[in-house]
């Protein structure tokens, strides 16, 4: 059997530029792209990928003649265009995050802060308990294998991968971020007034009873009101991390669309 050159050149083309804009996506995407996946996995799986979706690549695709500077800036914008999608997950990751520091530290649980192993950084436990929630409820919705469709379809619209100039997305990122703030607050919100209540009234108790101690009596309260309020607001966890997510979803498909 005789493969024609210019026929591998074109498939290794395919698999070259499938392989920078996936395996920028799984550079920085959560659960793929923390440090507890080892460089060479992400690697070989972002591999495994490029070969398996190569042959569907549109010929709008530049082929791979000879090095040069066009070239290069092409693999560097491929690259760019899988990191952007990559981390617009991070900061809906994160949004659960924010969500978690504002109810511990509301309900006094600023000191006991943990590793988060993924990141490497120090965050609070039910910022840790949020995250690993939002792990399992976006791998168990095949949310991962949603992004990743989102990523290779944009190969048919652009051959970037993004349709808009990238002024325009880095502005759309910026909005992204404040949009992950915002998300955050209100997903703690009533957590974060329900113990605000209970601290205006542990304050009122002190004027009206000086001689109460009330950082003894305030302490153990708050926290047991605090974990109950979670209970309470875990029953309506599904239908927020649906629209968020639908959020998610919507605002990553105008970037490829």
């Amino acid at each position: 059997m005789v493969l024609p050159i210019q026929d591998m050149i074109v498939w290794f083309s395919h698999v070259l530029w499938t392989f920078l804009r996936v395996g920028g996506f799984l550079m920085v995407v959560p659960v793929f792209g923390n440090q507890l996946v080892p460089r060479r996995v992400r690697a070989a799986l972002a591999f495994t990928i490029s070969v398996a979706i190569a042959p569907m690549m549109p010929q709008q695709l530049p082929v791979l003649a000879e090095i040069d500077l066009a070239v290069l800036l092409h693999g560097a914008l491929q690259l760019f265009a899988g990191i952007s999608l990559g981390f617009a997950t991070v900061m809906f990751f994160q949004l659960f995050v924010i969500a978690g520091q504002f109810v511990g530290m509301q309900m006094g649980l600023g000191f006991a802060a943990m590793v988060d192993p993924g990141n490497g950084v120090q965050v609070t436990v039910w910022s840790q308990f949020f995250l690993m929630l939002i792990t399992m409820l976006f791998i168990s919705m095949n949310g991962h294998l949603v992004l990743l469709e989102v990523l290779i379809n944009g190969f048919a619209v652009h051959e970037f991968g993004i349709s808009m100039s990238f002024q325009d997305l880095a502005g759309e990122i910026v909005r992204f971020g404040g949009w992950m703030f915002v998300g955050g607050a209100l997903v703690a919100l009533p957590a974060v007034v329900s113990l605000l209540v209970v601290n205006l009234a542990f304050g009122v108790m002190s004027r009206a009873a000086p001689q109460l101690n009330v950082f003894s009596l305030g302490f153990p309260f708050s926290l047991l009101f605090g974990l109950v309020v979670v209970w309470l607001l875990l029953a309506g966890w599904l239908p927020q991390f649906e629209k968020l997510s639908g959020e998610l979803f919507h605002i990553v498909n105008t970037w490829t669309t």
